[in-house]
């Protein structure tokens, strides 16, 4: 971290949407805000980031859309004609700043190494409590004036800067007093606190906030770039981003939009650009484990008269990833979201460090969300090697690959809570941020509970008898399920399977040939594509998996490809998916809609991925983890009559039967 930046210490959110007040809690260098979907992450993310926003990612308090509904009607009476507080944040000084306040004003005017900042509504300027005494400044400043007694005897013993100016003024035609008073006027306001603030303002941080919507868009017209440019809309307005991403990249690049414009050739520009896209893969590729053939390709071009407008005439911009093992590319939005994600932030942030010459504070709203668990650590790890040194962060997840697991204190439970009366009447609390951690509640402690659980997987890693799964999703469903089973007195997973993600079809091979020396019992689990039917075929001769230690979802259910989410009836994973995101109106999916999507398989989840693709840009993106986690933390949801459940337990039954019967007698 730059050691001239202060150190955000605590802070409390107030009176901004679902947070009518955190409470306050302590921060750390980096800390981690955990949650369930809807707790109010984002809302303490992004009232912090209205504290002093970067201007590449402006954000300003708006009381119509960011003050609690419920008492807007009333805001003038419950605030008492004041403003609302929004935050208050205590920050921890930089000794440099210190030592420069104790230079200019002595060392009995400084009273503490900490300032407290308050933002409100509709005023512009947050309020500054400094560490300094007034007073005993003034008497520094008198005391080193060298004024004789006379002189200072003239001066008396003012209490504040107005008071000591005023007198100043009076006397101005001394020399000496001439000159004192030159130095408070040079202060802002005349005023010593004034001062101070100005001199530690530099060491306040610029907020940059980034949310896992913030992607470059995979294609741009040019000359409408250029329009929105001009008249400012790509920088206020926040369904622009992927379009002001693109404009980034092309300024990241050395290639400015207007000679775009003006050029009879793009050559010379692709070449720029591609060696920009290239700085960037490589850097992302650095802490990128999961694929190291990908890499992204932008380049400039004439629009297509078969293209939908405006993309159809004129100058368009467009991004996509290469796989260059399969020599295949794919648009920019449509493939690998975690890596365009990655890619769009060092983007962003590369943007963020050349517009400030002060420090970066970097609030991170769910990075990584669309990740594989592993390449969620490989995220986490990228922070604390590049980012931690020099900057404090705050980010969101939901997810246990996100949860720093050597240090699960420095998480930050986040909770919407809700008040029942004596009647059973509901009353909202609003969101907490919490800091004792290991006693929330079960939903919001789950991505910790994940975190241990899987750390302790890594250090112990396999047991005896070892059942590979494709993804931590994997596990999560067969968890729940299992416990169902088990209530109703059904079959259920035997308890000592210990369920491992493998990572997918190419893995199993090498994991079996690193574990299989230690007299392991080890069963793969594995969903099925037709692409893979070669793949299967050669593990199951490779002999490295006893005979019937090989087993495919395919095998379940009545379809030739399957994920382990096939398992389930449609209507029900539906369901699923509309609670663990909040799809509502006409966004809820149905059976229909889940077909509709994509014809071309019959995948529940490949055929989701498609959908979500078609919803308003504000929802979030579909993955794997979330359905999944969000069965796992409402029980309640199996334990249901429902024909559509029985179905899926059912299935689930089945498997669970031959899997059973695969582990190898003791």
């Amino acid at each position: 971290m730059n050691v001239d930046s202060m150190k955000l210490i605590w802070a409390r959110v107030q009176n901004f949407r679902s947070a009518e007040d955190t409470g306050k809690f302590s921060l750390e260098h980096l800390t981690c805000l955990v949650g369930k979907n809807e707790a109010g992450k984002t809302a303490v993310l992004q009232a912090l980031a209205g504290i002093n926003p970067h201007p590449a990612t402006p954000f300003k308090y708006d009381l119509e859309r960011d003050y609690p509904k419920r008492f807007l009607a009333r805001y003038k009476e419950i605030h008492e004609g004041n403003e609302a507080t929004v935050t208050t944040t205590k920050w921890q000084l930089p000794d440099s700043i210190i030592k420069a306040i104790t230079a200019e004003f002595g060392s009995d005017a400084v009273t503490g190494n900490t300032v407290t900042i308050k933002c409100c509504f509709n005023i512009t300027s947050p309020h500054w409590q400094l560490p300094i005494d007034e007073q005993k400044a003034i008497n520094y400043l008198i005391s080193t004036s060298k004024f004789s007694a006379p002189e200072k005897a003239q001066v008396g013993t003012p209490i504040t800067s107005k008071e000591l100016a005023e007198k100043l003024r009076e006397l101005e035609s001394n020399a000496k007093h001439k000159s004192l008073l030159s130095i408070i006027s040079s202060y802002p306001n005349s005023s010593v606190l004034s001062r101070v603030r100005e001199i530690c303002e530099p060491t306040l941080p610029k907020f940059m906030y980034f949310s896992n919507y913030d992607r470059m868009g995979a294609a741009v017209h040019l000359p409408t770039l250029n329009t929105r440019v001009n008249d400012s809309s790509l920088f206020s307005d926040y369904n622009l981003r992927g379009d002001r991403l693109f404009w980034e990249f092309l300024e990241f690049s050395g290639v400015p939009l207007a000679d775009i414009l003006g050029a009879s050739t793009f050559e010379s520009f692709n070449a720029r650009l591609q060696a920009a896209s290239n700085i960037l893969t490589e850097e992302i590729l650095e802490y990128w484990t999961q694929n190291q053939d990908i890499e992204i390709r932008v380049n400039v071009a004439e629009g297509k008269p078969d293209d939908p407008p405006p993309l159809n005439s004129g100058p368009v911009g467009r991004a996509r990833i290469y796989n260059m093992l399969h020599k295949a590319d794919t648009s920019f939005s449509e493939r690998s979201a975690g890596f365009t994600w990655f890619f769009s932030f060092l983007i962003k942030f590369d943007r963020v460090k050349k517009e400030t010459e002060g420090p970066v504070f970097l609030l991170l709203d769910e990075p990584g969300l669309s990740l594989h668990g592993l390449a969620q650590e490989d995220l986490l790890r990228f922070f604390k090697e590049k980012l931690l040194p020099h900057h404090q962060i705050i980010y969101s997840t939901h997810s246990p690959f996100m949860v720093p697991a050597d240090d699960i204190m420095a998480s930050r439970i986040v909770e919407d809570l809700v008040s029942v009366d004596d009647r059973g009447r509901r009353t909202p609390v609003g969101t907490k941020v919490r800091e004792d951690v290991l006693n929330a509640s079960r939903d919001a402690t789950f991505p910790l509970q994940g975190a241990l659980g899987y750390s302790l997987t890594q250090t112990l890693f396999v047991g005896k008898h070892t059942l590979l799964v494709e993804g931590p999703s994997d596990i999560l469903y067969l968890k729940a399920i299992s416990a169902e089973l088990e209530r109703r007195k059904r079959t259920a997973l035997d308890p000592r399977w210990v369920i491992c993600p493998s990572g997918g079809i190419d893995k199993i091979q090498s994991f079996v040939s690193l574990f299989g020396g230690n007299q392991l019992d080890v069963v793969a689990l594995t969903d099925f594509a037709k692409k893979d039917q070669q793949k299967l075929e050669k593990l199951r001769k490779s002999g490295m998996l006893r005979d019937g230690a090989l087993l495919s979802i395919a095998d379940f259910v009545s379809q030739e490809e399957a994920d382990l989410e096939d398992l389930f009836e449609p209507s029900f994973f539906c369901q699923i998916v509309n609670l663990a995101y909040g799809l509502a109106g006409e966004s809820v999916l149905d059976e229909r809609k889940l077909a509709d999507a994509d014809s071309n398989t019959q995948r529940l989840v490949k055929r989701a991925e498609a959908y979500f693709r078609m919803l308003p840009k504000d929802t979030p993106m579909f993955d794997h983890f979330t359905p999944a986690s969000w069965l796992l933390s409402k029980p309640a949801l199996l334990s249901t009559s429902d024909d559509a459940v029985l179905k899926t337990l059912d299935r689930a039954e089945e498997l669970f039967k031959s899997l059973n019967a695969s582990m190898k007698v003791d």
